[in-house]
């Protein structure tokens, strides 16, 4: 690839039909889109559905098992954000019977259900807890309420697993406790927001999403869930790459309509990682060129601040947007507290100006610790609103119903609104964004 996209590329990849059809191939991945004049006017999710009824209000809420009144029904939390005199603190392995001494703002969890198990660390890898692992293990199962908190969880899951309840008394114990291994050393976890309702809602519809979170709270999410994958990058050495991703409501893949977010350790990079690093090989600066610089080409930046930029992404199965750090930082945890927040910030715009009825993916890309070659850290939101079918698996062109004109022409207004009510941080916005070329500094040391 060549320092600059000639008119040839920009048409195979963004091209507008004299019908207002606007054909897209992702760069990066070699997705194909289509996005059809007037399935776009479809109506996205209303405020209040007919079906929604009234919230029973609650002083600590307990409607599903991620709540703060249900903290055994998640296995052993490894560590908590408190507020405590107006600033967050983070508390590591509470003992289990003071769980109630202190009100979360975010939990993590280990996921009951995990995609990549220990037993696949173990089997492949030879791979055991750490001392530090093995002893917090030892120290939560010799606290009475720890045991049985482990116990009550494993039966749960072993019954979830298809196991009769007569086969689960016969287990022995010790065989049990075996399989809590996975509750201190596994490598998928899940960071759970406190409020499942968003303050003074009046219906179940009215769920806490990103876009309710504070800015300051956006931000401790952000870096709380950093904290988490560092942690397991550290007491797990076989781990190349951890998937960090929040899907939000059940049309996106979510277990529980309660704002999380997991994390899942793996040893690969994954094929569209292998694809970007060769990418990134023939051409450092292809984040901007494919990106940034194409983005602003075709006028899809709808917002930005010193440290992020976000623009309507094209070549997307579902309507996308993308936020993209300009730091010179390319891994979430290389990033300073400031261009952190600055990050934050703008996808939490993002978030709110998405609006809590529409179900989406937020995936969270980044260079590998292992790699040589760096690419920006970048999010994508993912709006959820159409299903593919069978036009989409005959022929892999997939049908957005939202063009990226589109998905833009949507999002600024309420940008605007929020800024306005101050709901979110300053940030520039459509016309006030400062298009500058290269603007990813990733590939500067």
């Amino acid at each position: 690839m060549g320092d600059n996209l000639n008119s040839t590329h920009e048409n195979i990849f963004y091209s507008i039909m004299p019908d207002g059809t606007v054909k897209q191939i992702n760069p990066f991945t070699g997705t194909e889109v289509w996005a059809v004049p007037g399935r776009g006017n479809r109506p996205l999710p209303s405020q209040i559905p007919a079906t929604a009824t009234r919230v029973e209000k609650k002083d600590v809420e307990d409607y599903c098992s991620f709540c703060p009144a249900r903290v055994f029904e998640t296995p052993p939390e490894k560590s908590r954000l408190i507020k405590r005199d107006g600033t967050y603190v983070k508390l590591d392995m509470v003992p289990p019977d003071q769980l109630s001494n202190t009100v979360p703002e975010f939990r993590r969890t280990p996921n009951l259900f995990e995609m990549v198990t220990i037993d696949y660390w173990r089997k492949n890898y030879n791979y055991k807890l750490t001392d530090a692992k093995r002893r917090w293990k030892e120290s939560y199962l010799g606290n009475p309420t720890g045991i049985k908190h482990v116990l009550e969880i494993l039966d749960y899951k072993l019954r979830m697993s298809g196991k009769t309840k007569e086969q689960i008394e016969k287990i022995p114990v010790e065989e049990k406790l075996q399989l809590s291994d996975a509750f201190f050393g596994g490598g998928h976890e899940i960071i759970i927001a406190r409020r499942h309702y968003r303050d003074n809602a009046e219906w179940d519809s009215q769920l806490c999403f990103s876009g309710d979170l504070t800015p300051e709270e956006h931000y401790w999410f952000a870096k709380f869930t950093i904290d988490a994958m560092m942690d397991i990058f550290e007491n797990n050495r076989y781990v190349r790459y951890i998937s960090i991703f929040q899907n939000w409501l059940r049309p996106a893949g979510a277990s529980f309509d309660h704002l999380h977010k997991q994390l899942v350790a793996i040893d690969d990079w994954g094929a569209l990682l292998e694809r970007q690093i060769r990418m990134l090989r023939e051409d450092p600066n292809v984040f901007n060129e494919y990106a940034a610089n194409f983005a602003a080409r075709h006028n899809l930046i709808f917002a930005e601040n010193d440290y992020a930029l976000a623009f309507a992404g094209f070549g997307h199965r579902f309507p996308t947007i993308e936020i993209f750090s300009k730091s010179n930082h390319t891994r979430p945890h290389q990033h300073t507290d400031e261009e952190l927040r600055g990050f934050s910030d703008l996808v939490h715009a993002c978030h709110a100006a998405t609006e809590a009825e529409i179900s989406s993916n937020a995936e969270w890309y980044y260079t590998p610790i292992d790699a040589v070659y760096e690419m920006p850290w970048h999010i994508l939101i993912k709006w959820r609103v159409n299903v593919p079918a069978g036009f989409e698996g005959g022929t892999s062109i997939f049908i957005n119903p939202l063009t990226p004109i589109d998905l833009r022409d949507k999002l600024v207004p309420r940008l605007y609104k929020l800024r306005d009510e101050g709901k979110i941080r300053t940030i520039r916005i459509a016309e006030e964004c400062r298009i500058t070329p290269n603007p990813l500094k990733y590939y500067l040391k």
